[in-house]
This record gives C-alpha cells, structure tokens and sequence, in this order.
C-alpha cells in the first residue's frame, strides 16, 4: 500500500505544454506514473508525444476526467492561474490536486482550498515538490531513482530536504514520500499525513520533517501523543537561522521563541519523536528506531 498515491492512480498535468509540465511529465513517465492526459485550453485535440508515449492534451480538466477516469492532477501553470486551474480541477471531481507552483498570493491559496475542501478534493501544496510512492507512482518533481520501496512514511515541507532523505535511507525505501510545501497556507498537513501513514498498514516509521516558523510542528508533536502508535523520527531545519527573518521558504519566520528550531525539538521529544540535529544524524535516528523495533 502507499498513502495518497498508487500505481492504480491516473494522473492529469494542467500545464503540460509548457516548458516544466513537459519536462517533469517525461520523469513522471520514465517513472511509470500512469499520466492520461494533459489540459491546455489553446491546444486541445492535440497529442504530445513523449519517448514515443503519446499523451492527449484535453481542453479542459472535466473533459480529461470524462475522457480518461483521471483522479489525480499536479499542476504546473503560472501563480496568476492557479486559483482558477485548482478550482477546475475540483469542480471536475479530482480527488488530489497537486500543486507544484511557487509564488502563489496566500489570498489566492486560501480561497482555492477553501473551495477544493468543500468539493472533497484533496490538495497537496502549493509549494511542493509533490509526492511518490516508489515503485508505483509519482505526481510532481520528486526524482524516482534515489530511492526504492520500502516502509518508512515521510512527510516533509523541504524538496531539498525529501530528497536528501530519501537518499540518505535509500537502502531501506519509502511506503510514500509527501512534500507538503513551506508556503504559510497548504492544502495537506503534517497532521493528515501522520494519520494517513499511522493506518496504512505498509509504514512502519514515520520520518517527520519541518522547519522554523508558525507552529505546524508544535502542534503535529500534540498529534503523535495522543494518537500515533508507531516510531516517528524528526528533523527541524534552521537551528542556525537569526530571529525575524524568513529562511527560504514564506513561512519560515521566527518571531522571539516562537517557531524556533528548538522550540518545535523540545515539543517533538516530548511526545517520544526521535529529532535529529542534521539529516545524516536522522537518517541514523531512523535506523537505530527500525532496530530497536525489529
């Protein structure tokens, strides 16, 4: 099993035609992701053909969900369209909207989610890297080749720091990788995937990781207390980084004690969360975990 995410899912890419949606698409391919279709309003009726797959080009996301059964799409337009290709998607009845574009106005995120949970469609980002499940399926930018299948769950707000993980574990796999994004507002939380990864009966471990700002940690270490049974290890990046400045991502800002690295540690261990002070130092939390469990 995996979370969110299956080889059974088929995947639509709004933006496909443009320069990110056609590179990623050939990944998502190559990777034996199940893409049916892609939607661009100015080239439907076309076929677009990768590494001699061929993939149609749909008008609009309805016509692609009509047309192919599709119940997944990543999307990759511009910040200004995003509101409205989400709002498509949900309208269509996609059940997971995954939102790769950086920049989008926080007023234009909150009134897409607001839609989308009213539809029940799931949203992954804005933000994101995405997520996969290896050996099954990828929806976004997460490379497929550093990493196998396995039984650890992670959920992350870094790409950067997915990845590293994904390799530095990459002997022991993944049941799913989640990106959630760093933006101040996203779709998909560490809470919903902790609870996703503590009934999928295929994780074993779930790896945890956050960064400074807001209080998504803090209150994801007030979840796992009460409610995951299973071995969670984490890893907050910016213990170094100066108070009152955001760090890379939107929402990675600290004000006074509020939001910092060791505040978000301190909630985790006292919740019984293994928190590493550097992913290589994780990735050996995680091991030393599915030891002592074994």
């Amino acid at each position: 099993m995996a979370i969110h995410l299956t080889k059974e899912s088929k995947i639509l890419v709004q933006g496909m035609t443009g320069g990110e949606g056609m590179k990623h698409t050939r990944r998502m391919l190559a990777a034996g992701t199940n893409v049916v279709g892609g939607v661009n309003p100015r080239k439907a009726g076309r076929t677009v053909d990768f590494d001699d797959r061929p993939v149609p080009v749909f008008g609009s996301v309805a016509e692609g969900v009509d047309a192919t059964g599709a119940d997944v799409t990543v999307v990759f337009v511009p910040p200004a369209f995003t509101k409205a290709a989400v709002t498509e998607a949900a309208d269509a009845g996609i059940g997971l909207a995954v939102v790769i574009t950086e920049g989008v106005p926080v007023h234009d995120s909150v009134a897409f989610l607001a839609h989308a949970r009213r539809r029940g469609t799931r949203v992954i980002g804005p933000n994101c890297p995405g997520l996969i499940s290896p050996g099954q399926s990828v929806a976004g930018i997460i490379p497929a080749d550093i990493t196998k299948p396995g039984r650890i769950g992670l959920v992350s707000k870094s790409g950067t720091l997915t990845y590293q993980l994904m390799y530095e574990l990459r002997d022991i796999g993944f049941s799913t990788c989640v990106g959630i994004g760093g933006d101040p507002v996203v779709g998909t939380t560490h809470i919903d995937c902790l609870a996703a990864f503590q009934d999928d009966p295929d994780t074993d471990l779930i790896l945890l990781i956050g960064e400074i700002g807001g209080d998504a940690e803090e209150r994801a270490a007030a979840y796992i207390r009460d409610h995951v049974t299973k071995p969670v290890v984490g890893y907050i990046a910016g213990f170094t980084a100066p108070e009152g400045r955001t760090m890379g991502h939107a929402g990675a800002i600290v004000s006074g004690s509020s939001g910092t690295a060791r505040a978000k540690q301190q909630a985790l261990e006292a919740a019984g969360v293994r928190v590493g002070r550097t992913p290589t130092e994780t990735a050996r939390q995680v091991l030393a975990a599915l030891d002592a469990g074994a």
